[in-house]
Parts: structure tokens; C-alpha cells; sequence
């Protein structure tokens, strides 16, 4: 197992005066780290990648920040879907420039662009042509594609890993696989185990968040559940810490987060670190094959 975190636990914005956070993600035990990229994000690729390899640290990007509108692959207008492909095509070659290993988020649409009703054939097909393209894009510069299910309240299109794997299916390239977002689906699914066995071996990695956004343990979400289906699937991919940092002035609010949750970056990991672990350990006698 690989275990990371988002950098919205420290920051509200990847910078070059952030680079120390890579520093920080080492001490606490971190193998990778989650950087926020976006229109409004600007940095020194360079600077970024030479610490995080000095580091031992592996980067993975997701569009968290500024996301056009209009940049969605789900779209019915055609010149909406090429600015969406050559938008995420952008952030691949600056994952690429990062020597990151994957680009994860809800690539299928836009999140917070939302319709009341199910998705239609004619959506599913747009977003699978779209994502067959961007996977050949990230094939390319040895980049994994990945697509991560949100809840009803973001999205229409892809709300659990049945939705995701038939739209993986259909867009029909291996580059392409799944991120499970244990926040996100405990409104959307209630056997955490059958829909992660349903990924099968195109399960990339999981967001490891809680019901509440806080630290794992104590909420909903069905952790022993979890850590079972991940045993029995012999699962050594990522998995990544998620929130966002509510000692920041606005931060967490302007992101829909009103639960002081995250007032302490090093403690949040720390606790939630701990609590995987152990988590993985009462389901793995033989816990060092398992990591």
C-alpha cells in the first residue's frame, strides 16, 4: 500500500513557497502526494518534480482548481468537448513536467455542473470518445488516467464504480482506471466491498476520506468493510488522505466544507495514517506482504 495526501490538507493553493510541504509529507511517512492544478495554479514544474524525487516521493495532479465551465467532455456542443480535451490534455503534459503517475478526478464531466435526471446514451458515448483520447494522450507521456465517481450532489454522470466501469468498458483503452472516494459514495452505495471488487485490477487508488471530510474513523463510512475487499484484491495501489485545510481563512467554506474538520494539517495525517494502518493490519496477518 501506498499512502498519500491531498495537498488541500496544507494548502489552499500548490505554489513554489509550498515546496516544503513535500518535506513535511516525507516526515510524517508519506509515499505520494496529491498536488491541485488548475488555471489559477502557477508553479515551477521543474522545482516541484527534482524535490519530490529527491524525496522518495511520488506526485499525482487532479483539476482542483480553476476548471472552465465550458471545458466539458460530456457536452453537447462539439466545440465545448475540443476545449475540454485540449484542457485536460494541458494538465497532462504538466504532469508529465512533474514526473507524475496519474491524473485523477472527475475528468467524465464537470463537477457542480449537474442535471436531475440520468445520464443519456448519447452523453456516455461523448464522454467515452472523450476519455479514450485524453488515456491515449496520458499513454503517452506514461501518465494514468483516472476517473473518480462523486455523489448526486456533483454530478449526474458517473455517481458509483458500476457507472464508472461501464464507461470505462466503453471508452475501451487500458490507460484508463478508477479512484474510490470513500466520502463521495457513502450517499451513492451501501456494500463498499462488492463495488470495490467490481473495479477489479483497474482500481488505481481510493481517497481515503471520511463521511464528514475529517479524519478516518468515527463516521460512516464502513472501514473494516472496506480494508476486507482490499485484502482479498491483493491491493497495493494508493491511498490518499483528502480535506481541506479549515484553519485557512475561507478555505474550506468557499469549497463547501462547514465543518471544522482539518484545523491541523500534521495532526490530520498523522491520526489518519495511524488509522489505516491499523485498519489494514486487522485484516492482514501477514501485514508486510500486504504493504
Amino acid at each position: 500500500m501506498k499512502y498519500g495526501a491531498h495537498c488541500y490538507i496544507f494548502t489552499d493553493r500548490w505554489s513554489d513557497a509550498q515546496l516544503g510541504l513535500l518535506d513535511t509529507a516525507c516526515e510524517l511517512g508519506l509515499d505520494c502526494f496529491e498536488i491541485a492544478v488548475g488555471d489559477d495554479v502557477s508553479f515551477a514544474a521543474a522545482a516541484t518534480r527534482r524535490r519530490a524525487a529527491a524525496l522518495g516521493i511520488e506526485l499525482s495532479i487532479s483539476p482542483g482548481g480553476l476548471w472552465p465551465t465550458a471545458c466539458d467532455l460530456s457536452a453537447a456542443d462539439p466545440a465545448q468537448r475540443r476545449r475540454a480535451l485540449e484542457w485536460h490534455r494541458r494538465q497532462v503534459e504538466l504532469g508529465a513536467s512533474l514526473g507524475a503517475v496519474a491524473y485523477a478526478g472527475a475528468l467524465y464531466g464537470h463537477p457542480g455542473v449537474l442535471q436531475y435526471r440520468l445520464p443519456s446514451a448519447e452523453e456516455e458515448q461523448r464522454i467515452a470518445d472523450g476519455l479514450h483520447a485524453l488515456a491515449e494522450s496520458g499513454a503517452r507521456h506514461g501518465i494514468r488516467i483516472v476517473i473518480e465517481p462523486m455523489s448526486h450532489f456533483r454530478t449526474h454522470l458517473v455517481n458509483t464504480t458500476e457507472q464508472a466501469m461501464r464507461l470505462i468498458t466503453r471508452a475501451d483503452h487500458p490507460n484508463l482506471h478508477l479512484l474510490f472516494d470513500s466520502y463521495h459514495l457513502v450517499t451513492e452505495i451501501r456494500d463498499y466491498g462488492a463495488a470495490l471488487r467490481l473495479c477489479g485490477d483497474r482500481l488505481w487508488g481510493l481517497h481515503a476520506c471520511e463521511s464528514d471530510r475529517g479524519v478516518p474513523g468515527g463516521g460512516l463510512v464502513p472501514w473494516p468493510q472496506l480494508f476486507a475487499a482490499l485484502r482479498e484484491m491483493r491491493f497495493d495501489g494508493y491511498m490518499i488522505l483528502e480535506s481541506y485545510n479549515s484553519a485557512i481563512a475561507g478555505f474550506a467554506t468557499r469549497r463547501g466544507m462547514l465543518h471544522n474538520v482539518c484545523p491541523d494539517a500534521r495532526a490530520f495525517v498523522e491520526s489518519g495514517l495511524a488509522f489505516l494502518r491499523n485498519c489494514l493490519a486487522q485484516v492482514s496477518p501477514a501485514r508486510g506482504k500486504a504493504e
